[in-house]
């Protein structure tokens, strides 16, 4: 039976659902993002605790078609920029099809509707948030998160990142060093 969990972005979320269906004494038989697949077939008898048990964590089941194609659409995104680099082969919406198997002008239209926002520039909004990190981290160049993230120049990386953040790289990078204080002075 699949079981499809809102608000899994993580290899830690995975665990964590991992644990909870085991607590309740089913089975696993694979966890991804945004999906479960489990040996049972009729969870009736524990479906209310395993629904209470997520959301105390943060999840929650989805149970109507649209919001599961929605989580779908975000659980590709976020992996693609947190844990493979952003390496796409093609452009977003061939990757989405490919992997949903479903036309990109519903995809969009629905994703658009439902969150208000393109699926480009969730995209765009998700890569963003990976630059911060980055940034946070002080350990790579401009250039060297440019490449990473699939932007064709360290320009266009800063274009895109003072468009959403209203801040520079450089600028924004400051601001985090000014939040933060050192240990002797507190």
């Amino acid at each position: 039976m699949k079981i499809y969990i809102k608000n899994m972005v993580c290899r830690r979320c995975k665990m964590v659902v991992k644990n909870e269906l085991e607590n309740l004494g089913l089975h696993p038989v694979s966890v991804e993002l945004g999906e479960v697949v489990i040996l049972e077939s009729d969870i009736e008898h524990v479906i209310q605790t395993l629904r209470m048990n997520l959301q105390t964590l943060g999840f929650s089941i989805i149970d109507d078609k649209k919001s599961q194609t929605i989580d779908k659409i975000k659980n590709l995104i976020i992996d693609l920029v947190q844990n493979k680099n952003n390496q796409i082969k093609s452009n977003l919406s061939d990757y989405l099809i490919e992997h949903l198997a479903q036309d990109y002008s519903s995809l969009s239209k629905l994703f658009s509707e439902v969150e208000g926002i393109t699926i480009e520039k969730y995209f765009i909004h998700q890569k963003i948030e990976k630059v911060k990190e980055l940034l946070m981290y002080d350990e790579m160049t401009l250039n060297e998160m440019a490449f990473l993230l699939n932007y064709s120049s360290v320009a266009h990386l800063s274009n895109q990142f003072k468009k959403v953040t209203g801040f520079s790289p450089s600028h924004y990078k400051q601001l985090k060093e000014k939040k933060r204080r050192q240990i002797e002075d507190l």
